[in-house]
């Protein structure tokens, strides 16, 4: 491999790793990057070192696995529908993994922090399905405004559905507002961990799966030619978008547009084949939600706001952007 082909992938792992210390360094107690750097490696000040590995430490590493799994489930959702503006989000799949998750807590009293991935993807394919079910109804599957008409008007439901909830079950809104916002606020180190064999194997279904998605792209029929397994393919990327889904939604709530941005902005840079556009949307994924959450976190200190808000700042343009280019 060329010096060339390397410097890629060696300046995401060096943006990825500045964006990680910019957010442990960062906040009402200041740490700065050499002892950051220290504190990683074991060392440093005691108060300093605890501050990173108890605090912030959990709430980074659950950034760049929810920044990671919403952005290679938007890439890999783009590849299967070949639609631009295929997302979790847009397709229904946070808003199901959302009233999943309050369903379980205040309904059925399903609290149990092991429960929390299970019950997100059963609402995430849920979701998925009735966008899926909606389009087929409406004649529109293949084109490109039909999935995301009916993926707004299911997410529209959920989240009726969800606000519901929270009306009659006052506790239950109480426990989850922040949450529900998108957000990292109070993130724990057993939680992460526990979230993280979802992560780690949604990514690496996602990595696998890529290649494929290339040649889907070309059209059923090339792909069929090519000796790719349509149908089986895009039922392996379904389940993969479900388990990065409902692990970023675990981890850090329903984040709007991290799905959408992410793998657009990876393309420009990286080029349309699959093949690098998955793995350079999971390193830019972990860079951005690192980067909205720092901010978030510092924006208005004292105050914090809700990584979820900042994402869909920053998404609702590129959304309609991407509306009007593709109109």
């Amino acid at each position: 491999m060329s010096v060339r082909a390397l410097i890629p992938p060696a300046a995401l792992g060096l943006l990825l790793l500045s964006a990680l210390v910019w957010h442990l360094g960062t906040g009402a107690h200041s740490v700065p990057p050499g002892a950051v750097v220290t504190a990683l490696l074991g060392g440093g000040d005691s108060y300093d070192a605890a501050v990173i590995a108890e605090i912030r430490l959990p709430r980074a590493l659950g950034a760049m696995l929810a920044g990671a799994a919403l952005s290679a489930a938007g890439a890999l959702m783009q590849g299967a529908t070949r639609n631009p503006l295929a997302e979790p989000g847009l397709f229904g799949l946070l808003a199901g993994a959302a009233l999943a998750v309050v369903a379980g807590q205040s309904v059925f009293g399903l609290t149990a922090p092991p429960l929390l991935p299970v019950l997100a993807a059963v609402g995430a394919l849920a979701g998925a399905l009735m966008v899926w079910g909606v389009t087929a109804a409406a004649g529109g599957g293949t084109g490109m405004l039909t999935p995301v008409l009916a993926g707004a008007a299911v997410t529209a439901f959920l989240a009726a559905l969800t606000t519901l909830l929270n009306l009659i079950d006052e506790r239950s809104f109480e426990d989850l507002r922040v949450w529900l916002s998108g957000s990292l606020a109070g993130l724990r180190l057993p939680v992460v961990t526990l979230v993280a064999p979802w992560a780690l194997a949604g990514l690496a279904a996602a990595l696998v799966l890529a290649p494929k998605l290339t040649v889907l792209s070309l059209g059923d029929e090339a792909a069929h030619a090519l000796g790719v397994a349509v149908g089986r393919i895009r039922a392996l990327t379904l389940i993969a978008v479900v388990v990065l889904t409902a692990s970023a939604v675990a981890l850090a709530g329903p984040l709007a547009f991290v799905g959408l941005t992410v793998p657009h902005a990876a393309r420009l840079i990286f080029g349309t084949g699959y093949a690098r556009l998955v793995p350079a949307s999971i390193a830019l994924g972990a860079v951005y939600l690192l980067a909205a959450d720092t901010a978030g976190r510092t924006v208005i200190a004292p105050a914090e706001v809700s990584t979820g808000i900042l994402t869909a700042l920053v998404g609702a343009p590129v959304f309609v952007l991407l509306l009007r280019v593709r109109a």
